[in-house]
């Protein structure tokens, strides 16, 4: 097996520009919501590349795709290269897109230089990683890791009504494969870092050790409908006030922590009825909050959970924590940060150690195999923005570095 492999750049930009084609946003990125015909285009899309290489495409019970290069010996445990291609409602060109399409390039390559692998190599797209349309993200990697049934995700609802069964079933990609129940030998993720931290420093590789402890919630607000004219104050109960209210202590919570790196925000807000003159009776609040260590965040929970009282009190509603999540208390497989060291430092490339702030798929994949991911730069760190943007000469280190170890442990 050669070393110091090289992927073909204008190929994978290429192909980056093809996908940046399909669900194209108003300012230049992409609006490719998960399940929609925009997302349907882009797994077409890449169902063509698939066949186009010869490999054998799988898709589950939840709409994941995998593309499979086959090993000298099938019989082993694969290694696994995934992301997401899915975006947010105002997203960039290379959030998730660039991972999925770099393990594509590896596959491209290793053809190009007609090398086999002992262990199959496979490109996982996952459904729904971005949360834009059916909370919580990373939807579909947490139930492949055994950590939530396909049930729950089928009844998973959008804020329009539609259960994630039906969406999936309208665009045509539930598949037949199980979700998830088999052994992988490791998972590789390559992704923007979606910080500044390497744009800054110039170094082109950030190896990402760990993630930061994340809580997230939704908030349920009662309140009542009433006429938003007459209605005396003393008899109003704003659904719409309460949830400001917690959207206020929740923003003072991440300034109170702001020093220590810690953050706290109201991400996501819906009304009933929403409408001009009315007291909405009813509101649901997307809390988000993230900090470096878990006790530092604990504190913010409790803090939150502190503030509820008070504002249910003061908008004469009733307020309760209808549904919490968490993700990022990890660290990443001690083995696979030892590969990605030894291989840059082989290659001659420069890297940082960090750990991502927003959540992935790799996270789920750590509970259920060894896992790890690489950071790229993008410009001035700007990310869930159609201004996101990347270098692909400053990106190429971290493609290169994900197809030497990527083979490397394919052949061990």
């Amino acid at each position: 097996m050669a070393s110091n492999l090289t992927v073909n750049g204008s190929r994978l930009w290429e192909t980056i520009l093809v996908s940046a084609s399909i669900g194209k946003g108003p300012r230049g990125g992409l609006r490719r919501l998960t399940l929609t015909d925009e997302d349907r285009q882009m797994r077409d899309q890449l169902k063509h590349w698939a066949q186009d290489g010869g490999y054998r495409l799988s898709i589950d019970r939840l709409g994941n795709m995998f593309l499979r290069r086959e090993g000298s010996e099938p019989s082993l445990p694969p290694v696994l290269i995934g992301s997401h291609l899915d975006t947010q409602w105002a997203g960039g060109r290379f959030d998730g897109v660039l991972g999925v399409l770099a393990g594509l390039e590896v596959l491209r390559t290793l053809d190009d230089l007609n090398l086999q692998t002992r262990r199959a190599i496979e490109v996982v797209n996952w459904t729904n990683e971005e949360g834009a349309r059916f909370s919580p993200p990373m939807l579909c990697s947490l139930a492949w890791s055994g950590q939530a049934s396909e049930e729950w995700v089928n009844d998973r609802i959008d804020k329009d009504g539609v259960r994630f069964a039906d969406a999936l079933a309208r665009i045509g990609y539930r598949g037949e494969a199980p979700v998830g129940g088999r052994t992988v030998d490791a998972y590789f993720e390559l992704h923007i870092e979606q910080g500044p931290k390497l744009d800054e420093t110039k170094i082109p590789v950030g190896i990402v050790i760990g993630g930061f402890p994340s809580y997230g919630a939704r908030v349920a607000i009662q309140g009542e409908t009433a006429h938003a004219g007459p209605t005396p104050m003393a008899k109003r109960s704003n659904a719409l006030i309460g949830a400001a209210m917690v959207a206020v202590a929740v923003n003072d919570i991440g300034w109170a922590h702001a020093a220590d790196d810690a953050k706290a925000t109201a991400a996501r807000l819906d009304l009933v009825p929403n409408l001009p003159g009315i007291l909405s009776e009813y509101a649901q609040l997307f809390v988000d909050m993230r900090a470096p260590d878990v006790n530092r965040l604990a504190r913010m929970k409790e803090e939150f959970l502190a503030a509820l009282p008070g504002c249910a009190e003061r908008s004469r509603t009733q307020i309760s924590v209808a549904e919490e999540w968490g993700f990022g208390v990890f660290d990443f497989d001690a083995e696979l940060i030892a590969l990605l060291r030894d291989t840059a430092r082989r290659l001659g490339i420069p890297t940082m150690d960090l750990r991502s702030q927003a959540g992935h798929d790799a996270y789920h994949m750590a509970k259920c195999a060894p896992a790890c991911m690489i950071f790229t730069p993008c410009k001035d760190g700007i990310t869930h923005n159609e201004a996101e943007d990347i270098v692909l000469e400053e990106t190429l280190p971290g493609v290169n570095l994900l197809l030497n170890a990527a083979v490397a442990r394919a052949n061990r």
